[in-house]
């Protein structure tokens, strides 16, 4: 349905075309950049970095109002992932190394249209948008970012924009793992059971409230001191991790139809038998090796290494009659247009733990890598904003 809505709107704007935002504007901005990968001293703020361009008829340019951190901001200011990203920006090999630099972080972003590509119908200047920033693109530590305008989505109009960047990325990886991979949807939920390990961070909160909406009955595991949050949620059955084996309080509760992994490590040689056997159950983890081995490998050998892994415990847990996966952040618009009819309809709201000023981004950073989070760290962009 909301494909089809952005099918008619695109239609209807067919000849629209934007002002040349690009052309009247400084070709520099403030933004907080990288000049190598390591801890947070390598932040830097300037403002002289490079005013990011349209170069394809399907992107857009955002001017960002409030960008969202996440752990993968801080795994990739230390350099995790960098060969597969490396890869995505340069897929011919035709760069130096060390060409992504200075590189922008920040994967969530929430403002406004400022221009438009030729193809981009569904968009126009001065649209309140929100979107999940691919790693391999420029993020939205900056004045303006460009993305592909099938990566971004009207934001919810109840929200305002610094609630907003709390969302899209976490959004965006919930959706993927629990309806991509873990084949839950709102048409098929009612009545399943649902666990999800480490409730308490960015995709644990936004996966409770999703899944609830649809009829899930939802277990959550989670510190003592988050208990509440995730009730408040729609958390159905809370085990705090504190209090013991949390595995052996989970063993006494009826098995799952799904269960989402935030935390990996140990929880995965116990998690599996917690699911219902030969129901077409599954386990989805977020925690993967795949950058790992790429980045220690090399590409091609980290795949290679990457499809044996996952081929040997898929096969290990089929035998059980349980499906073994791995699941992974994926942009998409058209996600996002689902999460703001969610949003809008008072379904999800957005968990916000601190907000730091542009000037504080360091702050922000050390706040993520401190971990235990209860909801999103968020980047106010733009100071007093009137929406």
């Amino acid at each position: 349905m909301l494909m089809c809505r952005r099918w008619l709107v695109c239609s209807m704007r067919a000849h629209y075309r934007s002002f040349s935002f690009s052309a009247s504007l400084r070709n520099v901005m403030p933004a907080w950049v990288i000049d190598r990968y390591g801890k947070n001293e390598v932040l830097r703020f300037t403002k002289n970095a490079a005013l990011p361009i349209i170069q394809y008829p399907n992107e857009v340019t955002v001017k960002v109002h409030a960008a969202g951190l996440n752990p993968i901001d801080i795994s990739m200011r230390g350099g995790y992932g960098a060969a597969t990203m490396a890869m995505k920006r340069d897929p011919l090999n035709m760069k130096q190394s060390g060409s992504e630099f200075p590189l922008i972080l920040g994967r969530d972003v929430s403002g406004e249209i400022m221009e438009c590509g030729l193809d981009v119908n569904y968009f126009k200047p001065g649209d309140q948008v929100w979107a999940a920033i691919p790693p391999w693109k420029q993020g939205s530590l900056a004045e303006f970012v460009v993305l592909s305008a099938n990566e971004v989505s009207h934001k919810p109009k109840s929200l305002r924009h610094v609630e907003a960047a709390s969302i899209p990325y976490v959004a965006a990886t919930a959706w993927s793992a629990i309806v991509n991979t873990g084949g839950l949807n709102k048409d098929n939920s009612s009545k399943k059971r649902v666990l999800v390990l480490g409730g308490s961070g960015g995709v644990g909160t936004l996966a409770i409230q999703m899944v609830k909406a649809w009829g899930v009955h939802v277990t959550v595991t989670c510190s003592q001191n988050a208990e509440q949050l995730v009730r408040d949620l729609g958390a159905d059955d809370v085990v705090d991790y504190t209090a013991g084996p949390v595995e052996n309080k989970l063993q006494t509760l009826q098995k799952f139809d799904l269960i989402l992994d935030n935390i990996g490590g140990e929880s995965e040689k116990w998690a599996l038998d917690l699911l219902k056997p030969w129901n077409g159950a599954k386990y989805v983890t977020l925690v993967t090796p795949f950058l790992h081995n790429t980045d220690l490998l090399g590409l091609a050998d980290g795949m290679m290494q990457s499809g044996v892994t996952i081929g040997c415990k898929v096969l290990k847990h089929l035998r059980k009659g349980v499906h073994y996966r791995w699941g992974f952040f994926a942009p998409s618009g058209p996600t996002l247009d689902e999460i703001s009819e969610m949003v809008d309809a008072g379904k999800v709201r957005p968990v916000v733990e601190e907000v730091f000023s542009f000037a504080q981004v360091p702050q922000g950073f050390q706040k993520v890598e401190q971990g235990h989070a209860r909801g999103k760290t968020v980047v106010s962009i733009i100071e007093d904003e009137k929406e």
